[in-house]
């Protein structure tokens, strides 16, 4: 009967409405609040873990977390915004993590505090295409520290362009001779997936293409969250300009129409992949600008193999280091907020609140590695 109950009701058992937020919240307030848990807890059961395999999160770790869930919603409406609403932030997480740390709980209940909050907007990430949220504090052993964002410094960000163009190249079919071409061809076959007496010369050009340059050197540019590059259109070029146009309905938080600064070198990528994309077959129905080779936009997980496999290639170590696409826009952040100022970060990082570039005012490594060697 039980398993019955959970077919038909994928959160039975899990309480979506509290007592306590009864009592504080109106009827409609009740019905909007109870629309976002219920979608919230759906998803973490479904995708939570990895929305890219549809990896859901445990029902009893759903129905644990949900709870601090709600009580984290409690907290937020009566100490930061003075009543109900649904539109939780990063320095909304931030302040009840920093309200925690000076509370005599458990570090094991503060700990599990975080890890619900890292559920909760990660399903705002990837269903509301909210920025990733970075805690600001850690809890191990009754300590509280500072964790500051992981992003890729500025020798970093030249050996990933860098990486890009190299990788996967193959040399000019014309220059090579018979033998060195059929080790090619066989190198290609595997590649490409596709038995070597059906490698064509056209097969050479699609190898050296310019899908994965144009990619890394925009999203260096702009800091491209996923879901940007997932949206990302043709559309949305500019190369006379050399700027990308996002559309206010296209936008990740779809409040503003944004115009992104881009390099002449990468405005020159874009514009030579733009004329290959046209003859790739696999384009001729769709309106993303970058496809995975199997036909898929590209999530989170797939730019993350990308961005380590060019680590590999760029001899990058990343082992002990969250390097998610989300190191480049970080990266983008923290070196235009050093270049420029914050307000040029918010218009490059695309931010609707100055809070969320705030982040960002950090002096970079590079800078603090110099501060060492005057002491």
């Amino acid at each position: 009967m039980k398993d019955a109950d959970q077919a038909t009701d994928p959160l039975h058992g899990i309480t979506v409405l509290t007592e306590p937020t009864t009592d504080l919240l109106n009827e409609r307030q009740q019905i909007d609040f109870r629309t976002t848990r219920e979608n919230c807890l759906k998803w973490l059961l479904a995708f939570g873990k990895n929305p890219d395999t549809a990896d859901g999160y445990a029902r009893s770790t759903v129905k644990t977390r949900a709870h601090r869930m709600d009580q984290f919603y409690r907290w937020v409406w009566q100490h930061q915004t003075d009543g109900y609403t649904t539109n939780v932030t990063h320095d909304h997480a931030d302040a009840w993590l920093k309200h925690l740390a000076m509370t005599d709980h458990s570090t094991a209940h503060k700990s599990n505090c975080r890890k619900a909050l890292l559920m909760l907007y990660r399903w705002r990430e990837h269903e509301h295409g909210l920025d990733e949220w970075t805690p600001d504090y850690t809890f191990s052993s009754g300590s509280r520290t500072t964790t500051p964002r992981d992003y890729l410094t500025q020798d970093e960000r030249t050996k990933i362009r860098e990486a890009a163009l190299e990788r996967g190249s193959v040399p000019n079919y014309k220059s090579l001779s018979p033998e060195e071409r059929d080790r090619w061809k066989a190198h290609l076959a595997q590649r490409l997936g596709k038995p070597k007496h059906e490698v064509t010369p056209d097969d050479w050009e699609k190898a050296n293409g310019w899908k994965i340059p144009s990619l890394v050197a925009t999203s260096l540019d702009a800091g491209l969250r996923p879901i940007e590059v997932e949206r990302a259109s043709p559309r949305w070029v500019d190369i006379d300009n050399a700027v990308l146009r996002i559309p206010k309905e296209e936008s990740s938080k779809n409040e503003a129409n944004w115009v992104v600064s881009l390099q002449d070198e990468t405005a020159a990528m874009l514009e030579r992949w733009l004329d290959q994309r046209k003859t790739n077959p696999l384009y001729d129905d769709s309106d993303h600008l970058w496809l995975t080779r199997e036909g898929n936009p590209y999530g989170s997980s797939a730019l993350r193999q990308v961005l380590r496999r060019l680590c590999d290639t760029a001899g990058i170590a990343y082992e002990n280091r969250q390097m998610s696409w989300y190191a480049i826009r970080h990266s983008t952040g923290t070196y235009m907020t050093r270049e420029e100022d914050l307000a040029a970060a918010q218009t490059q990082l695309r931010h609707t609140s100055e809070q969320t570039t705030m982040k960002y005012d950090q002096t970079p490594i590079e800078d603090r590695r110099d501060a060492l060697d005057r002491m």
